[in-house]
């Protein structure tokens, strides 16, 4: 029986952008989601955040993070059920030009 690999989409990749109050809320969310493996990596950054809210301009400290996953449904899903904003921040990005050996192993993490 001759049974041919699964060709893989150089498209299948997401990144899934969300912002935290804490580090520490960034990173238990981080280590769940990859621990579960709704995830293979997450990338959290410090950032300075401007924003409108309650009819007025607020400023803070967050914690960008960068969840890379094959699995955004799910990922996006489980981000919304624990997230500690009352609105938070929930966005995917479609990967493309992804390089081959980096979707396999996104895949092979998730999977």
């Amino acid at each position: 029986m001759n049974m041919k690999k699964p060709k893989i989409s150089l498209s299948k990749g997401s990144i899934i952008i969300s912002t935290f109050q804490s580090r520490e809320s960034a990173n238990r969310i981080a280590k769940d989601m990859i621990a579960r493996k709704l995830c293979a990596c997450v990338n959290i950054i410090k950032i300075n955040s401007f924003y409108y809210w309650n009819n007025k301009i607020q400023y803070d400290n967050e914690y960008l993070c960068l969840f890379k996953t094959i699995s955004s449904a799910k990922l996006r899903k489980e981000i919304k059920k624990i997230h500690p904003y009352e609105v938070p921040e929930i966005v995917e990005l479609k990967m493309t030009g992804i390089d081959k050996n980096y979707l396999k192993w996104l895949i092979s993490s998730v999977s």
